[in-house]
């Protein structure tokens, strides 16, 4: 009895078993219709819906072809035309700025150029300027102490003079008082003067 019952329930496991490929296959045909599968080619390859792809198609580029050249490309034609204006006069005004930098370089140069010259025949002038001023104020200082020399010699033979006039008449005193001393006798102060001169000659 044990034996039937296990051989029945061993049958009963076996039969699912074997029917599960045919009803996996049906069950997979019906979920696959259930949830909207197709059963033909793929739509953008399907033969059949040529024409309408092709209509719509021309549709399509030609809506396209309209907007580009009316809306899209002529802003951007727009946009280069000024961007290209824009570029033109930033080129020209840094050509007039790079020409005003070099006429005020130029300017320069010759402003310089000009007061070094300037500043050379200035300090030429002054030179000899005060070469001839020196010249004239030595001329004058030698011809002020010429006279002052001559003056002063003047002076000293004056004084020479006075002092060797001096000298003779004290000498013809001294010559009259020796004589009286010695001899007794006075001598006149003009008999010594002429026996003193006598012996200078």
């Amino acid at each position: 009895m044990s034996q039937s019952t296990t051989v029945l329930a061993q049958a009963e496991t076996e039969a699912p078993a074997a029917e599960t490929p045919a009803t996996a296959e049906a069950g997979h045909t019906e979920g696959t219709a259930a949830e909207g599968g197709h059963g033909g080619a793929f739509p953008p390859m399907d033969t059949s819906t040529y024409p309408s792809q092709i209509f719509w198609l021309f549709i399509f580029f030609g809506l396209l072809y309209l907007l580009m050249s009316r809306v899209a490309l002529p802003k951007m034609a727009a946009v280069l035309e000024k961007r290209s204006a824009r570029i033109e006069s930033d080129l020209a005004k840094a050509q007039t700025l790079k020409n005003e930098t070099e006429a005020a370089v130029a300017a320069y140069e010759k402003a310089l150029a000009d007061a070094r010259a300037k500043a050379q025949d200035i300090a030429v002038e002054t030179r000899n300027r005060m070469a001839s001023e020196m010249d004239a104020e030595r001329a004058s200082l030698e011809k002020t102490l010429a006279a002052k020399v001559s003056e002063a010699e003047a002076k000293i033979a004056a004084a020479r003079a006075a002092s060797m006039k001096d000298v003779g008449e004290v000498a013809a005193e001294s010559a009259a008082e020796i004589v009286a001393e010695l001899t007794g006798s006075k001598v006149s102060k003009d008999a010594a003067a002429q026996v003193i001169a006598g012996l200078k000659a």
